[in-house]
């Protein structure tokens, strides 16, 4: 389809070929159309979900400027979220929308991205037919890599801290697969990024703690005054008992006798 003056009414079109669990189409090739960041938009909402296509291009649409290609880097590696990672599509093998062979200094960010979307594509490549691999393997060599995921966070437009979702019951094994995967100084800058989370659960910790001894204390101690009250009780209506049945009793056998 490349040269055929595709915009985003022809990828409307496309888009219900792209979606759905029949879709079939595994090449899609628009390059040299009329494509711009909303007929992008189209495309990457309907390719989410989509296992399918393994080829799209996009090359030499003049219209997909920065919003664009900032879509298309979320699609396949979105650094939002460990959760957004994992559902990026990590069925895409190629995804081009830059020429990298092309210089040109005003193009700089766009290379850029377009470098980091053929790293997320390389390794779909290299976990084909295995999504759940391929995502994890995404986490791994971006999530967990200081200096990849503020690069990708800045083009994307992230600020939330990674560490900032984690679990603290879940650390010891998050800093241990960085320290695995990318040595000891990532290490040291995961142990730096997670303290202070870490430091405020366990603080956390001790309040709960403390709040619930106060409230143990009080509830023991009302319990000790409730069983006073009732031992007192059970003494005056043990002592008041036989006196108030007799009572009772020549009362009604003075209304008989009147």
């Amino acid at each position: 389809l490349s040269s055929n003056f595709i915009n985003a009414d022809g990828c409307h079109g496309l888009a219900e070929l792209l979606q759905g669990g029949g879709a079939r189409l595994s090449t899609l090739l628009l390059n040299k159309n009329e494509i711009d960041d909303d007929a992008v938009a189209i495309l990457v909402d309907a390719l989410q979900n989509n296992t399918s296509l393994t080829e799209l291009d996009l090359m030499f649409n003049q219209g997909i400027i920065a919003e664009g290609m900032k879509m298309c880097l979320k699609l396949v590696n979105d650094i939002s979220s460990i959760k957004a990672t994992l559902q990026s599509n990590q069925t895409l093998q190629e995804l081009n929308v830059k020429n990298l062979n092309i210089k040109n200094q005003n193009d700089q960010n766009d290379m850029l991205i377009q470098q980091r979307i053929n790293k997320a594509t390389q390794i779909n490549a290299q976990n084909e037919n295995d999504v759940e691999a391929a995502g994890k393997e995404k986490v791994i060599e971006t999530q967990l890599h200081s200096v990849k995921r503020a690069e990708l966070a800045e083009l994307q437009g992230v600020t939330r801290s990674f560490y900032s979702e984690i679990n603290p019951l879940h650390l010891p094994e998050v800093l241990a697969l960085a320290g695995r995967h990318h040595g000891q100084g990532e290490l040291y800058v995961a142990l730096k990024s997670s303290i202070a989370g870490v430091i405020s659960t366990v603080n956390r910790q001790q309040w709960l703690q403390q709040q619930r001894a106060h409230h143990n204390a009080i509830i023991a101690e009302h319990r000790i005054k409730v069983e006073s009250i009732e031992a007192e009780l059970a003494a005056i209506e043990a002592a008041d008992g036989p006196d108030a049945a007799d009572i009772g009793s020549d009362s009604r056998s003075s209304k008989r006798r009147r």
